[in-house]
């Protein structure tokens, strides 16, 4: 359910952004394949009608109680917000609720989320699609209780009662295991102690993890790795890791360290260069990493630091944020009429659909 190993984020708690029809063309032109969005938007999924593009949608964390107490509801769901959309809109994956465990104090969302991803499953099922549609759960890096030298990650203990069931049915359905790994936030921790030549790909004397004789020259890969080592000591050692977010904020505030449209630049430029060679990590040389870019556009009305509102490759008007290489764009500080894809194709958010009575209203949430 991944074309190659590259694919972005498609956040939208934002009120500049284009139409869902010119994001379509945008992705297009920079040759972008993957996408995953927050919600099921149906907006969105009509306009990549079409398109090819693989998209993973999400079911937010709002349902995940009710949906795991009612097998209906999710068959219901899927039959408004997905198989409408089938075959013309490529959705290869449903990411069942972001970031549950590790973080937050409600235990009853935690003990929802594995029957949740079930009954999603099993609706699927019934309805012939989970050859076409994979069911998965990204988490952060809050799940782990230690992730440092790479070879000692291991899930927190609290995590374990709900993680093992919920790594014990993804085994037996063929998921992978999702993670939002960011060397940014764990550079932004800890400027101090860690050399940032090391999270954002530049070369640097690296470090190396005693137990496994391994040696690492980036953050990135030491996080992936931390998660095959975690997986490793609850016995699913042959799982696929994907990392489902991973980026660098272009602005941030003054407590936030590292967070400049040159460090965003270099981190991206350098993970896309690194993606595009289909290689693995040094625990998992031969399983090519793949990761969506954590986003596609700056969101101007999320919460939070500063920092959660610039993580954005690309400007509202379609121009990029910074040169990141992608084929047929050029950066925004150049005349407007260089730009491959500008004005004509960028406009003003549409209007509000018309209200329409809905079993689920789909949330913007990222």
């Amino acid at each position: 359910a991944f074309t190659g190993t590259y694919g972005v984020n498609y956040g939208r708690i934002a009120d500049n952004l284009p139409v869902p029809g010119s994001v379509a063309k945008l992705l297009a032109a920079a040759k972008i394949k993957n996408i995953r969005i927050y919600d099921a938007d149906h907006g969105v999924l009509s306009a990549f009608h079409g398109s090819g593009v693989e998209i993973v949608v999400g079911l937010g964390n709002e349902y995940l109680k009710d949906i795991a107490a009612n097998e209906n509801l999710a068959m219901d769901w899927i039959k408004e917000n997905i198989e409408p959309f089938l075959p013309g809109t490529n959705i290869v994956g449903i990411a069942v609720g972001n970031e549950i465990l590790g973080s937050g104090t409600d235990q009853d969302l935690w003990e929802a989320l594995v029957g949740a991803v079930r009954n999603v499953y099993d609706a699927l099922h019934r309805l012939h699609l989970t050859d076409r549609i994979e069911v998965s759960s990204p988490h952060s890096e809050a799940v782990f209780g230690s992730s440092f030298p790479p070879s000692a990650g291991a899930f927190k203990e609290e995590v374990l009662p709900y993680m093992r069931p919920l790594l014990q049915f993804f085994w037996e359905v063929g998921s992978p295991f999702y993670i939002n790994a960011y060397p940014f936030l764990a550079y932004k921790s800890d400027p101090d102690h860690i050399d940032i030549r090391y999270a954002l790909f530049e070369k640097n004397p690296g470090i190396y993890d005693p137990k496994t004789k391994l040696h690492y020259d980036n953050m990135f890969d030491a996080q992936i790795d931390a998660a095959y080592a975690a997986l490793e000591k609850v016995g699913f050692d042959k799982m696929e890791v994907i990392v489902s977010e991973t980026g660098w904020a272009s602005k941030g505030d003054p407590n936030e360290a590292g967070a400049t449209v040159q460090n965003a630049r270099t981190y991206n430029h350098n993970l896309r260069k690194r993606l595009l060679k289909k290689k693995g990590t040094p625990y998992r040389p031969k399983m090519a990493v793949k990761a969506y870019i954590f986003a596609l556009f700056n969101e101007n009305l999320k919460p939070g630091p500063t920092s959660e509102r610039n993580f954005g490759l690309f400007k509202p008007d379609g121009s990029i944020a910074y040169d990141i290489g992608f084929n047929g764009l050029v950066p925004s500080s150049a005349p407007s009429s260089k730009f491959s894809l500008k004005v004509t194709l960028f406009t003003a958010q549409l209007p509000p659909a018309p209200p329409k009575k809905r079993l689920f209203d789909t949330l913007h949430l990222a």
